[in-house]
């Protein structure tokens, strides 16, 4: 079906690495994995997902329950939350989920995909849980080499303050985040333009909108709207703020707040993806008006990671967020009968467009991608050994060693070796006439060609120990 692929093994083995870095972050952190089913009730996803909701994929009734597959990993975490009357819980779930979206494979959107999701619930002292979630952002991306990135920040109760200040209406708080939210991949005219004709905001509204959205910077931006003299009389802009004050000192002590690069000296661009592609010397974490995400669940910080595009990147177009998540502190209540809240601060990493920069990476490098992990391939220089073969190759599996060998009678050993050649298995455990007779076998490094003899009978285990120095 169109927005979805086959894998093929080297894709595997590529995802497999970045699943093994994702989780190995995660569980650095303290989090266990859960699983919740593809199939959710329709009205448990109806009306969390803003004007995202209508790529839902609803099932057609077959005479029993409305069911739709699940649109992402947070609406379920929160619905199993209240269903199980968890309080406290800090979780990782990696699965599929489904979007009725307009593919663009090149940038890596499907209708299938994947999502790597950590969320820490419970009741804790204000942006402990949320610093941490920034940190395994910067750690995740850090750690894959991707490039320079920048992580913009903002709090939907900051939104919500100018916004007011502005005079915008509460019924017309979505929509507009919608719009705000296209200014990295619109300029502000048309984003204006869309607010007006399209919203129902009056020119002066969106002017006024204008001036703070297009804001950005760190701890001294905070400063400044914390004495705007509009802004500081409204109370949930004010709290949204001195959470964001606090948010930032977390951040400096976790050491994520440094700069990414030296100024150049040119006329600084108001894009903070294009002053870092320029050179300028900008943090690697951005508070900016202008990220307001469009989920209606979120209801203080939100953030998104986004990769910075350089010259020789082989991309042929912006892939956009690499990772995002935020505060939803009112989601979990939405499912409990009581209606008892438990705040949740999660971030989803965006696994498959992060795997088709490094596809793009490994096939301009020219890099070959082992498919598996065979440590050694059991070979025979002679006819009529297959029987000696199979008993070597048995006792290597029993003792955990992974091992291959050729499904032929007699293979010669060009052709066994080749095959190492080209699948990179290090190792070839060649077992002739002459080592039978010594009772030896003899095993060759493949890329150096150096040997050494081994009794047989000792065990196997303890001549593989040192393998993966070898």
């Amino acid at each position: 079906p169109q927005g979805t692929r086959d894998q093929r093994p080297a894709h595997m083995a590529l995802r497999e690495h970045l699943f093994a870095a994702v989780v190995a972050c995660f569980k650095r952190h303290g989090a266990a994995a859960i699983d919740t089913p593809a199939l959710e009730l329709r009205e448990t996803l109806m009306g969390k997902y803003g004007e995202s909701g209508k790529l839902i994929y609803e099932l057609r009734e077959q005479g029993g329950e409305l069911l739709a597959l699940r649109y992402d990993l947070t609406v379920p975490f929160a619905r199993y939350l209240a269903m199980n009357k968890i309080t406290t819980m800090k979780r990782y779930h990696i699965a599929k989920v489904y979007r009725r979206d307009s593919p663009a494979t090149s940038r890596g959107r499907y209708r299938e995909f994947y999502q790597c999701d950590f969320d820490i619930a419970g009741h804790f002292d204000p942006m402990i849980p949320d610093a941490e979630c920034l940190k395994i952002v910067h750690e995740i991306l850090s750690e894959l080499k991707l490039g320079d990135f920048l992580i913009k920040v903002n709090d939907r109760r900051v939104l919500h303050g100018v916004f007011a200040i502005c005079g915008v209406p509460d019924s017309k708080f979505i929509s507009t985040c919608s719009s705000v939210d296209k200014l990295d991949k619109m300029p502000w005219e048309d984003v204006r333009s869309e607010m007006v004709t399209e919203k129902g905001l009056s020119p002066e509204a969106a002017d006024r909108i204008g001036e703070y959205v297009r804001l950005h910077g760190g701890a001294e931006l905070i400063e400044q709207l914390l004495q705007d003299p509009k802004l500081s009389q409204n109370k949930l802009a004010k709290e949204g703020l001195g959470d964001m004050k606090l948010l930032f000192e977390y951040l400096t002590l976790f050491g994520i707040t440094g700069k990414v690069r030296r100024c150049w000296g040119q006329e600084e661009p108001r894009a903070p993806q294009l002053r870092v592609l320029m050179g300028f010397c900008v943090p690697q974490i951005c508070f900016d008006l202008s990220l307001a995400r469009g989920l209606d669940y979120y209801t203080g910080v939100i953030f998104e990671a986004v990769l910075v595009q350089q010259e020789n990147d082989h991309m042929e177009e912006p892939v956009g967020s690499v990772a995002g998540g935020g505060r939803y502190d009112g989601l979990v209540g939405m499912f409990d009968p009581k209606g008892r809240k438990v705040p949740c601060v999660g971030v989803s990493i965006g696994i498959e467009r992060i795997f088709s920069i490094v596809e793009r990476m490994v096939k301009a490098s020219g890099e070959k991608v082992r498919v598996t992990e065979t440590q050694v391939l059991v070979a025979t220089p002679h006819k009529h050994l297959l029987t000696a073969r199979l008993k070597l190759i048995s006792e290597l599996w029993d003792a955990g060693i992974k091992a291959e060998m050729l499904y032929k009678k007699d293979p010669k050993l060009l052709k066994q070796l080749q095959y190492c050649e080209d699948t990179g298995i290090p190792l070839v455990a060649i077992i002739g006439e002459q080592e039978l007779t010594d009772g030896v076998v003899k095993l060759r490094v493949v890329t150096t060609r150096e040997e050494v003899r081994i009794t047989f009978y000792t065990r196997i285990q303890k001549c593989f120990d040192n393998l993966e120095k070898v």
